[in-house]
């Protein structure tokens, strides 16, 4: 298949957060990695996709059919990972390298994750690191950064790419990302670093802009550090395609506008999003 680039337009919703969608021609938790999915959320819907709880959600039924609506994307089984091994390799090859959140744009230590982890958002709302679960094949984060310069601070951004067994489950994740900002609008990422205020936003194709991918959703709210004092912005954008979820995870700290985090979040999304299709697309 021809390399389709993806451009991520960004609107501004009534809740605060940014919403990525149109396309054309053109923190991490934890440890970084993506969100869990051993746990699926009760209220859901056994005949379709699973229904998510999360304020502002904008899902609706039916969900609009890819192969309806227009979306320029059609996976082919044959390519799809079906080992550990094989996962890994698709999982580095999405995952945004430091050239493409922006100029400048360096990795940092450590640059991945170990992938043989996978975060976990207790009861505390505190993140833990915990093996993969059963469903999960792979999951990779890439760990990146604009450096502190003329006063400024970081811009710390992470791209998470999980590869789970069927597209089924990763329907599910989706669902109980949603479910964990409603559960937990305060989280402890790691040690002396945190996040409050989050509030979530999900759509399916062809919903609230959403032209990108089969499923999308954000998440917005205030990052607080030890090292970097707070509030700064913090948001998060996660899209999937067939069985592969792609997020991005941007930072600020003092200095840096929220223009500048999303800028290069929604560049490093959109490249991971034409990365998948890539990767899982059938051939023209």
């Amino acid at each position: 298949m021809s390399r389709r680039r993806v451009r991520l337009c960004v609107g501004v919703l009534s809740a605060g957060l940014l919403l990525a969608g149109c396309s054309g021609d053109g923190d991490d938790r934890g440890d970084g990695a993506a969100k869990p999915t051993d746990s699926k959320p009760a209220d859901s819907n056994p005949s379709g996709s699973p229904k998510a709880a999360a304020s502002g959600d904008t899902r609706s039924s039916p969900t609009p059919s890819p192969s309806a609506t227009g979306l320029d994307f059609t996976p082919d089984p044959g390519r799809a990972p079906k080992t550990r091994a094989e996962a890994l390799r698709l999982a580095r090859a999405i995952a945004a390298a430091p050239a493409r959140w922006g100029p400048g744009f360096v990795k940092r230590s450590p640059y991945e994750s170990d992938p043989a982890f996978h975060p976990v958002l207790d009861t505390n709302c505190v993140w833990q690191r915990g093996p993969l679960p059963a469903t999960v094949l792979a999951t990779l984060t890439r760990y990146s950064e604009l450096p502190a310069e003329d006063g400024k601070g970081p811009i710390r951004v992470a791209g998470i790419v999980t590869v789970h067994r069927t597209v089924k489950d990763a329907d599910w994740e989706m669902a109980g990302t949603l479910e964990e900002a409603l559960r937990c609008p305060d989280q402890q990422l790691r040690q002396g670093e945190r996040i409050t205020g989050l509030a979530s936003q999900g759509a399916d194709y062809g919903l609230m802009g959403n032209l990108t991918a089969e499923d999308m959703l954000t998440e917005g709210g205030k990052y607080y550090s030890d090292e970097l004092g707070g509030p700064h912005h913090y948001y998060w954008t996660q899209s999937r395609m067939g069985q592969v979820t792609v997020a991005a995870v941007g930072k600020g700290s003092k200095g840096r506008s929220t223009d500048e985090v999303n800028t290069a979040l929604l560049q490093g999304a959109g490249a991971m999003v034409s990365a998948a299709e890539s990767e899982l697309g059938a051939s023209e």
